[in-house]
């Protein structure tokens, strides 16, 4: 286990009804800045309860924080802010108003440009908040971090400053949540757990357990939630899960990776695409890139989340990255580039700007902008495999770079075929196995005869 250094001071208020107590966590000679996204929380009781129980309290409005949370719009509310001497702020939203609060918050103590704050990375200095959650996903009610976009010129970073003093979670304001905004908070919630879990084994077995056991949970309740999303019960496991998954409790001691996040803030910047929907395109390509360097996380989260253990280490690396895809499909989100209209210019453009900011992400800050292209080129729809008389080409083919060989060659392995176990190949071959079934490995040294057993082992229509 590392060393750290954990501190949270954000009071969660949670369940039924615990907007009315709001208040109560607000200093009665406060002057205050309400902050809202869009005008949900008018349709949905939220605004009503908020209003009801800042009655006889200074308070003013700020409304139109959008999805993404702009420094334009930022920069209006701190205007209005000073301009109104306000000292506390108040987020009603989901994580982009929460975040876009919590520059907004430094703002107020800065007098120079607040796109510089964001560009620093972090502020000191901030005018105190409270948050009123309404859509679970960034876990921004209880950590100290933002990401913030401007749109002029397609950029979008994170940033950080102080925590909420209190944040109040009541899942019934969940209930009109649309269905994707609820899937890409589920994803978002998944893979936040798995940027601290997916690095390496046996730094701490208290975090893996906490993490998995917020992995469970979300694999558990996701099918339930979409057949009934007005369950007390199941909300506040999602609510709560959300919260949990980012607010420094699985971080304890352990390494954490970040590269999805990095490469899906790319994603937003430059398409506009709501951040849990980035997530479930990128990360599995980050797994399927990364293999070799996490196997062994991928072994143990393979187990325990999804129950795979037969099998040699590659057919079950790539059963459990097909598992994951799965799980976000299962959602209604798309998983690949060319489902959100993406192409290789967005890959160039990503690459040329990580390479112009020399970024080294994850564990071991190993991920350069190399790595994150291979990682977005995985995140591509596989080619068809080659017509009938080259599928042996398929499986002999040397495919440079590619760090999901070991799949491959666990397959060749366990087939005895020898003689190309040498180099890197290929695991394109894989996706189209049928359910990564363990007939390949009847396979014997008779290279024509396994040949036959792999061709029938593809789908019909692949052929």
């Amino acid at each position: 286990m590392n060393n750290f250094n954990f501190y949270n001071p954000t009071r969660l208020l949670f369940g039924e009804g615990m907007i009315a107590q709001l208040t109560e966590q607000i200093p009665a000679d406060r002057r205050i800045l309400v902050t809202f996204g869009g005008g949900s929380v008018k349709t949905n009781g939220v605004y009503d309860q908020v209003m009801k129980a800042l009655e006889g309290r200074d308070f003013i409005e700020f409304w139109g924080i959008e999805s993404n949370p702009d420094i334009d719009t930022l920069k209006k509310a701190i205007a209005l802010g000073k301009e109104k001497q306000v000292n506390f702020l108040l987020a009603v939203g989901g994580g982009s108003v929460i975040d876009g609060t919590k520059l907004i918050a430094a703002g107020l103590c800065y007098e120079g440009d607040a796109w510089d704050l964001v560009v620093r990375g972090h502020a000191t200095e901030t005018v105190p908040l409270g948050t009123v959650l309404t859509l679970p996903a960034t876990g921004s009610e209880m950590n100290n971090g933002a990401v913030i976009s401007r749109r002029s010129t397609h950029e979008k970073y994170p940033f950080y400053a102080k925590h909420p003093v209190f944040s109040v979670l009541d899942p019934t304001v969940t209930y009109s949540l649309p269905d994707y905004q609820i899937a890409c908070g589920l994803a978002d919630t998944f893979v936040h757990v798995m940027e601290q879990y997916m690095t390496r084994v046996g730094e701490s077995d208290l975090m893996d357990r906490w993490s998995e056991s917020i992995l469970r949970t979300l694999v558990q309740i996701a099918p339930k939630i979409k057949e009934d999303k007005q369950n007390y019960a199941l909300m506040s496991e999602f609510m709560l899960c959300a919260t949990m998954a980012l607010n420094g409790f699985i971080a304890m001691g352990v390494s954490e990776d970040w590269c999805t996040h990095m490469i899906g803030h790319e994603l937003t910047a430059l398409h506009g695409l709501t951040h849990g929907q980035t997530l479930a395109i990128v990360f599995p390509g980050t797994l399927r890139t990364l293999a070799d360097k996490k196997q062994n996380k991928i072994l143990q989260y393979g187990e325990r989340i999804w129950g795979i253990t037969s099998g040699v280490p590659g057919m079950r690396i790539a059963r459990t990255i097909e598992k994951t895809e799965e799980f976000f499909k299962s959602l209604g989100l798309k998983t690949r580039l060319e489902e959100a209209g993406i192409g290789d210019e967005t890959i160039a453009e990503i690459t040329r700007r990580f390479d112009e900011r020399d970024v080294h992400f994850g564990e071991d800050q190993d991920v350069t902008s190399d790595v994150a292209r291979q990682i977005l080129l995985n995140c591509k729809t596989p080619e068809q495999p080659a017509p009938e008389e080259d599928i042996k080409m398929v499986i002999l083919t040397s495919f440079k770079g590619n760090v999901r060989a070991h799949m491959m060659q666990d397959l060749l392995k366990a087939a005895h075929i020898e003689s190309v176990i040498q180099g890197e190949y290929t695991a394109q071959v894989l996706a189209y196995i049928p359910g990564m079934e363990v007939k390949v490995l009847v396979f014997e040294k008779d290279y024509d005869r396994a040949y036959e057993i792999l061709k029938a082992s593809f789908p019909e229509k692949a052929l």
